[in-house]
């Protein structure tokens, strides 16, 4: 939530949440944290912050205060997630959650590109392998829990409904500028922000390989299976296609649906 009380922003991993942190960090200050957004410790409320929690909670149940949040394309989020935190080396220096990686290694056979990633691997079949692994934590929490940056979108969604939240927009990161715009256009802050002159803050960008081919082509009908199977209600109720070819939104996300059905 911005310190000015403007705004809450659900963040969804792997949903374009460094480059929203970073504009609703400018909203409130008129410059951008020079770093990750994800490392402030002061210039926005975070639930992580002890000092921030009452503050939030009295404006999520008062609802009052703009809500929103943004959700991305199945296939694309856990393509991404594959790249950054499985290939990545992230910005400690290290794997990922320490000893992920090597139990990917030996338990489902993934190759990822060596000691620092720099190495060529065949990306399709690791990738996958570790699908596979996300299956196998989301449907039955082994060999471990499953990851905020693959559970489901609408499990992180659900949490600030369920705890008295009611959001005012949830747009598609695929119409990210239209979304971003709409949201701010209900909001009075105390730097105007231009979406179009915003640059995009891809923090994962440098930490793993490059994609080396278009998302569809890591998606046989297995896979596509599977994404289905762990993502279902995400597909529908943010009306994305099943073909991973077509990763625009098929239609308009309803609000009361998303709350009736993540209210329960």
């Amino acid at each position: 939530m911005t310190e000015s009380g403007s705004v809450i922003y659900r963040v969804v991993p792997k949903c374009a949440c460094s480059t929203i942190g970073q504009i609703l960090y400018y909203s409130d200050h008129g410059s951008f944290f020079p770093g990750d957004i994800h490392d402030a410790k002061k210039g926005l409320h975070k639930w992580a912050q002890d000092e921030s929690q009452a503050v939030i909670e009295r404006a999520v149940k008062g609802r009052e205060t703009f809500a929103f949040t943004a959700v991305r394309n199945p296939y694309s989020r856990i393509l991404s997630s594959f790249f950054d935190k499985i290939c990545g080396i992230q910005r400690n220096g290290k794997r990922y959650r320490g000893n992920l990686v090597p139990l990917l290694i030996q338990k489902y056979g993934i190759d990822v590109g060596g000691a620092d990633g720099t190495e060529p691997f065949d990306q399709i079949a690791s990738f996958r392998r570790f699908l596979l692994f996300a299956r196998d934590t989301i449907r039955f929490k082994k060999p471990m829990e499953p990851d905020i940056h693959w559970s489901a979108m609408s499990g992180h969604i659900a949490t600030f409904i369920v705890n008295g939240g009611r959001y005012d927009a949830i747009f598609h990161t695929e119409r990210f500028n239209d979304g971003m715009a709409g949201v701010l256009g209900d909001l009075a802050t105390p730097h105007r922000v231009d979406i179009g002159a915003i640059p995009r803050f891809n923090e994962s960008a440098d930490h793993g390989p490059s994609r080396a081919h278009p998302v569809e082509d890591y998606f046989d009908d297995l896979a596509c299976h599977l994404v289905f199977e762990i993502y279902k209600r995400d597909f529908e109720l943010f009306k994305f296609a099943t073909d991973p070819a077509s990763r625009a939104p098929q239609g308009d996300i309803d609000l009361d649906e998303v709350h009736a059905k993540l209210g329960r």
